[in-house]
């Protein structure tokens, strides 16, 4: 096969990030698109040369072109477990947004659906595949801080001048807690913390979390501020705090937001220190041990670039015949980090996982 086809259900402001790759790699095209919202597909569809008869409103319609390898479903969260399940019924491979789903029981069927469909199912997370990130992960691989004994992940949440134009029925949706399955910052955005937590540290044993809550209008409230906490075997830990500060002014071409991550060892500690945005004019790794600092800042930060990675990655797993990052079954992980921190705030105690 010379080319990875692709269609994607969704076509909303993350599916810019989201073609990058697709659109730049001559392994792969982008053959058909989908959204409720015809105009804005078809705006799409113009700007990556996709036939206007290959755009659809209805993802049924596309499901049933003969031509599509893969479906990029780029939808609600709430919406993830049907797509997921009609795309493997209809034979299509699946690449599916983070969180994979509401529930593990949904995360499940979404899994077995596609195992017994013959079908690769991928959970798309980015974060990882985010170049400051896969610098402290070779660093750390190579035993530059010896064995990885906490993990400090903070995410500062603000606005922003140079923001993204975000359309108000996307925010409507993440501050639903029956659509989004919690909330915006701990567990919609949160699933990229705890893909972190779970990308250096493993699994976690127990999960234990206070969220609080900050009024942004009628019947809107964001879930902050807020500190998670994990226990992870052997005698290590992590944490993730996240906060709203109304009047931080950030820098950044996405969303206004931005994340800093400490890792230390048994001999040294490194700090990736942006993510979203540029809060310190700083270099984006800084490693100490003994007795010296060292900094790396030949790599892109731009956030684009996690995106970017992660389908490249894809991309060369499928014609490599390898398992994807992250497998159905490594998006079920995170997600149970991810509901474990809603089951301890709700019941004040630390959840076993």
């Amino acid at each position: 096969m010379d080319k990875l086809r692709v269609g994607f259900i969704g076509t909303g402001r993350i599916s810019d990030l989201h073609a990058l790759a697709y659109l730049d790699d001559e392994r792969a095209e982008i053959v058909a698109l989908c959204d409720r919202n015809l105009a804005l597909a078809r705006s799409r569809g113009r700007q990556w040369n996709v036939p206007e008869n290959r755009i659809f409103s209805e993802y049924d319609d596309m499901l049933a072109l003969e031509d599509i390898d893969l479906v990029e479903i780029l939808l609600p969260h709430h919406l993830h477990y049907q797509a997921t399940l009609d795309t493997a019924a209809a034979g299509k491979n699946i690449s599916v947004q983070k969180p994979m789903a509401l529930s593990v029981a949904q995360a499940d069927e979404m899994i077995n659906a596609a195992k017994a469909a013959g079908v690769i199912l991928k959970v798309y997370e980015n974060f990882i595949f985010y170049p400051p990130v896969q610098r402290a992960k070779a660093l750390i691989d190579n035993g530059e801080i010896g064995d990885p004994l906490t993990i400090r992940i903070k995410s500062n949440s603000g606005v922003s001048p140079t923001e993204w134009d975000v359309p108000a029925s996307a925010q409507a949706w993440r501050l639903n807690p029956d659509e989004c399955g919690g909330g915006p910052l701990v567990f919609d955005d949160g699933h990229h913390k705890f893909a972190l937590g779970w990308h250096f540290m493993g699994m976690a044993e127990a999960v234990h979390a206070w969220i609080g809550s900050t009024e942004l209008g009628p019947d809107m409230l964001l879930d902050a501020p807020a500190i998670v906490s994990w226990k992870f075997p052997g005698n290590r830990y992590g944490s993730l705090e996240a906060v709203y500060s109304p009047e931080l002014v950030l820098d950044t071409q996405h969303y206004a937001q931005d994340d800093r991550v400490e890792i230390t060892g048994s001999k040294g500690v490194i700090w990736i220190t942006r993510g979203h945005g540029k809060m310190m004019d700083v270099p984006p790794v800084i490693l100490y041990k003994d007795r010296r600092t060292r900094t790396f800042s030949d790599m892109p930060v731009g956030w684009e670039h996690s995106f970017i990675n992660s389908t490249r990655h894809f991309i060369d797993a499928w014609f490599a015949g390898d398992p994807p990052q992250l497998t159905g079954e490594d998006g079920r992980d995170v997600l149970r980090f991810a509901l474990a921190a809603q089951e301890s705030a709700r019941s004040g105690q630390a959840v076993q996982l």
